[in-house]
C-alpha cells in the first residue's frame, strides 16, 4: 500500500512540474511576443503627445535628462531654427495619483508659459480620476496658456487656481505636481541653456 501511495505521489510531482514548464514557457513566449509591440506602442504616444503639447514647432528636438529630486527627467529641448530654444516637451510624473503613479508630457514655450499637457499613462478610476484625459473631461486644458510663475499649480481647495475634478480631487493634485515638476525642471533646462 505504501509503494502505491509513494508512486502516486511522484505521479502527482511529474505532472505539477510540467504543467508548471509548459506554462511559464508560454508565459515566457507571450512576452517575447508582446514585448515589441507594447514598446513601439509606448514609443509612438510618446512621440504623438510630444507634437501635441509643442504645436506648430517643426525644428530640432534635443533630449537631455535632467535630475531632479533624485528621479531622472527626460525633457525633449525645442530648438528653432536660428538655434534659440523655442520650448521644451518635459515627460513627467506623479506618484501622488490614487492609483500611485502617472506620467505626462507637458510643452511649455520658452517664457515657460504651458503650452499644452497629455497624459502618457495613468491607471486613475474609471469615470472619476480618469477624467485627467482628455477625452473625459476639459480638466486638462485650463492648464494652457498659464504661467506657472503666476498661475497656482495647486487646486482651489488647496488655495491654487486649479479647478479640481468633482470626486477626484487626489488625482486633481496629482496632476498639479506632475506638471508643477515639469515646469521646475524645465525652468532649470532654460537658465543652463541661456547661459
Amino acid at each position: 500500500m505504501a509503494q502505491k501511495k509513494d508512486a502516486s505521489w511522484i505521479k502527482l510531482v511529474v505532472v505539477l512540474t510540467a504543467i508548471a514548464l509548459v506554462a511559464g514557457l508560454a508565459l515566457t513566449g507571450v512576452y517575447a511576443l508582446t514585448k515589441g509591440p507594447i514598446e513601439l506602442s509606448q514609443k509612438q504616444k510618446k512621440e504623438k503627445a510630444l507634437n501635441d503639447v509643442l504645436p506648430g514647432f517643426n525644428g530640432v528636438i534635443v533630449d537631455t535628462v535632467v535630475s531632479f529630486e533624485g528621479e531622472d527627467m527626460l525633457v525633449h529641448k525645442a530648438i528653432d531654427a536660428d538655434g534659440n530654444l523655442f520650448g521644451a516637451g518635459v515627460e513627467t510624473f506623479t506618484k501622488k495619483a490614487f492609483a500611485g503613479r502617472f506620467d505626462l508630457m507637458v510643452g511649455f514655450d520658452d517664457d515657460g508659459v504651458i503650452l499644452n499637457t497629455e497624459v502618457i499613462q495613468a491607471g486613475e478610476t474609471p469615470g472619476l480620476g480618469d477624467k485627467i484625459n482628455k477625452s473625459k473631461s476639459d480638466f486638462a486644458r485650463q492648464f494652457n496658456n498659464q504661467d506657472p510663475a503666476t498661475y497656482r499649480l495647486r487646486v482651489s481647495k488647496d488655495g491654487g487656481d486649479v479647478d479640481a475634478i468633482t470626486a477626484a480631487t487626489i488625482s486633481s493634485r496629482a496632476y498639479c505636481d506632475a506638471v508643477q515638476r515639469a515646469y521646475n525642471v524645465f525652468m532649470k533646462v532654460k537658465e543652463d541653456y541661456h547661459e
